[in-house]
């Protein structure tokens, strides 16, 4: 089943995923708005930047003109910063004529400022329904550094359909690149969002010098967090036990790969939160994940203390070790909550 696959997005990820439809037999365009950098993938086949020591495939061809990357693509797989998504994503639908609905794959990890939306959902109100066959989230614990690699990863298709997942699940499955299908697209877009949170929280504490107690803390904690705001906007409570959920947080709560992690150890060592930013090189998606996430518990009247910590810690400049000492502070309670989310007509 050969198809012509476009990624948008030729960062660390987007450029791993095309490395692994090319190991499948797929034709792939990977697309990039920077000349420089697409010359270098076309030219020497390494994309250093972002996914340094890695060989491209020759046959994985680089575009700048977003108009040919997709022609006649069956599949458009988005890898993009989330703060980038609507406004590809409207480019994208100028250029669908309707000869041709492509299959949509996303495989970002955020939450939209201001608006708080989760990427599918952008992804549906800028492209119309007409234009496009099917919109399936790929998601789950994975280093771009290591499936470059060919190092063994598993990872989640979600789509209300199970035939759309099923689409994507055979694109990509192969003997170092597993899938699984999911029926939780809000979960698993919420897993995927809300652990990078926790993941700077990780590294806060790492940089801070504290041990194996205090992490293993804040990711269980954490994922309670997760999983209560996740349950109010209608997800699963098991798809926070699964790969996007409990896998994406140990992956990314634990890593040196993650720069969501690498971010929150030079924050806890006393870096600038503005330094830090200006010098990873990349986009740290939990900085801005955090507010959303703050300002969606507000909302919702849900209690998300590491997040809040967090959150004052990042905007406004609370020192580390004071918003820790809060945290730990607060009243007593019992480890399993009482508070009653609706999910549906269930109350959970």
């Amino acid at each position: 089943m050969k198809q012509k696959v476009a990624v948008l997005g030729a960062g660390s990820w987007g450029t791993a995923l095309s490395m692994v439809l090319d190991e499948n037999g797929h034709d792939v365009r990977l697309w990039g708005n920077d000349p420089k950098q697409i010359k270098e993938i076309n030219e020497q086949h390494t994309n250093e930047h972002y996914l340094p020591g890695a060989k491209l495939s020759e046959a994985i061809v680089g575009y700048t003109d977003l108009k040919a990357a997709i022609k006649e693509a069956d599949a458009l797989l988005f890898v993009l910063p989330t703060k980038a998504i609507r406004v590809v994503a409207k480019e994208v639908a100028a250029l669908l004529d309707g000869s041709t609905k492509p299959h949509l794959i996303h495989a970002s990890k955020g939450l939209e400022q201001d608006t708080h939306k989760r990427i599918s959902v952008i992804i549906q109100e800028e492209i119309p329904a007409e234009k496009y066959d099917s919109l399936v989230v790929l998601s789950g614990p994975s280093h771009a550094e290591e499936v470059a690699k060919k190092d063994i990863t598993t990872i989640t298709a979600a789509s209300q359909d199970e035939e759309d997942a099923g689409y994507v699940q055979k694109l990509f499955m192969n003997p170092y690149f597993r899938v699984y299908r999911n029926t939780d697209v809000i979960g698993v877009e919420l897993g995927a969002a809300l652990k990078n949170i926790i993941a700077v929280g990780a590294g806060a504490l790492h940089g801070l010098g504290y041990g194996d107690n205090a992490k293993a803390a804040l990711m269980t904690r954490g994922l309670a967090e997760i999983s209560r705001l996740g349950i109010a906007f209608g997800a699963d409570p098991m798809t926070f036990f699964g790969l996007s959920g409990v896998g994406d947080l140990i992956v990314t709560g634990t890593s040196r790969h993650s720069r969501n992690w690498r971010a929150g150890d030079l924050i806890g060592k006393g870096h600038d939160l503005d330094e830090v930013l200006n010098n990873m090189g990349m986009v740290v998606e939990g900085v801005a994940t955090t507010k959303a996430a703050y300002e969606l518990a507000k909302e919702k009247g849900i209690e998300m203390p590491i997040t809040e910590a967090i959150y004052k810690v990042l905007y406004e400049k609370v020192d580390v070790k004071k918003a820790i000492e809060e945290l730990m502070l607060r009243e007593g309670k019992a480890e399993q909550s009482s508070q009653n989310v609706e999910k549906g007509s269930q109350k959970i």
